[in-house]
């Protein structure tokens, strides 16, 4: 009779999908960013779920597959621990990462009929802390990585912070300490950039923003200003300490401009891999529009160009901004008239 030690081992296989893990600070437009690709992954026909793992909102504004509230959620934390929202946080997303099971049990009930091409979102709260110097979140993902969750790292930072130099540096420090951090294929986003002409005149091109040039020259502002003024040295310091590092650039993103957000998912499908699931596999319903959307979508992502030119982007966005948006406006009236044409027009 054979041992129980001899019993060949029950093998537990667990679904796997591509994603991406957004950060960034509050305000950063987090919410908004799933919101928005929520919707522009549904019109492509790709299928998405996003997964909410902020534990103060049992609302998001997205359609939510998971919701951590559904496990722990703070207001509940607070008066059970008496802490304050930052500690309770921490609390939640340690509870989380204790209960990994829960949340890999409810990925595979999302996933299981995606045929691990599945496509997942996980929105997180805006305290730093979650991914700057706190581990639990990167455990999380670590072990997810371990089951073949192929995730990349979408750091937003509000494009706002770029109009004043002490702002700038402190965000360009936080994203280079959340890449240090979540070790993970990671990118930066100025997000709202579509709001950034209302903020005045930059003192510099757009480029040298994204591409974070050298950075001693804002030192000099600084200088000028009173209150930083008094940490010339270590405001020299952490300049020279993002320069060595060399690791930190910046794309942009306007949400609700197709163009823009296009660019930013063709470069997370490159980190991830996503390019190369084919396209058969994607679709499952036999639905030529969607099919058509895939293949002009992942067709265009192998191509050279990837990356849009900041020169475009400000030219856009800031230098001709009226001109554009007029333009666009133009466009979408004609194709409104051009639809009202169409639904007039009898069924043959």
């Amino acid at each position: 009779m054979a041992s129980i030690d001899d019993l060949a081992e029950v093998k537990v296989t667990h679904r796997s999908a591509f994603g991406q893990l957004v950060t960034g600070p509050p305000g950063a437009g987090k919410s908004t960013y799933c919101n928005g690709l929520q919707q522009f992954l549904t019109a492509l026909g790709r299928p998405i779920h996003i997964i909410n793992l902020d534990p103060a909102v049992s609302n998001p504004p997205y359609e939510c597959s998971i919701n951590i509230t559904e496990l722990i959620d703070l207001e509940s934390v607070m008066k059970e621990f008496n802490l304050g929202p930052n500690g309770a946080m921490l609390y939640c997303i340690e509870y989380l990462e204790i209960n990994f099971d829960w949340l890999l049990t409810r990925l595979d009930e999302i996933l299981e009929h995606d045929n691990g091409n599945g496509y997942v979102v996980f929105d997180t709260p805006g305290q730093v802390e979650l991914w700057t110097n706190h581990d639990s979140l990167k455990n999380v993902i670590e072990r997810l990585g371990k089951l073949d969750y192929r995730l990349a790292a979408v750091h937003l930072s509000d494009a706002h912070y770029i109009t004043d130099a002490s702002k700038f540096i402190s965000v360009v420090l936080l994203a280079l300490r959340a890449m240090l951090q979540m070790e993970m294929p990671h990118v930066n986003v100025l997000s709202k950039i579509d709001l950034l002409s209302t903020y005045g005149e930059l003192p510099f091109d757009l480029s040298y923003y994204t591409e974070v040039q050298d950075l001693s020259y804002l030192l000099a502002k600084l200088d000028s200003e009173p209150r930083a003024a008094k940490f010339g040295k270590l405001n020299k310091a952490m300049v020279e300490l993002v320069d060595d590092f060399g690791l930190v650039g910046f794309e942009t993103l306007a949400v609700e401009d197709k163009s823009s957000m296009m660019t930013l998912v063709r470069l997370v499908d490159k980190m991830t891999g996503y390019i190369f699931i084919p396209h058969n596999t994607i679709e499952g319903d036999g639905d030529d529009t969607n099919q058509i959307n895939t293949q002009a979508l992942f067709g265009s992502i192998m191509s050279s160009t990837t990356k849009n030119d900041v020169r475009d982007v400000q030219e856009r966005w800031l230098d001709n901004k009226d001109a554009y948006d007029e333009y666009e406006r133009e466009q979408w009236a004609h194709e409104w008239e051009e639809r009202k044409k169409q639904s007039a027009q009898p069924e043959q």
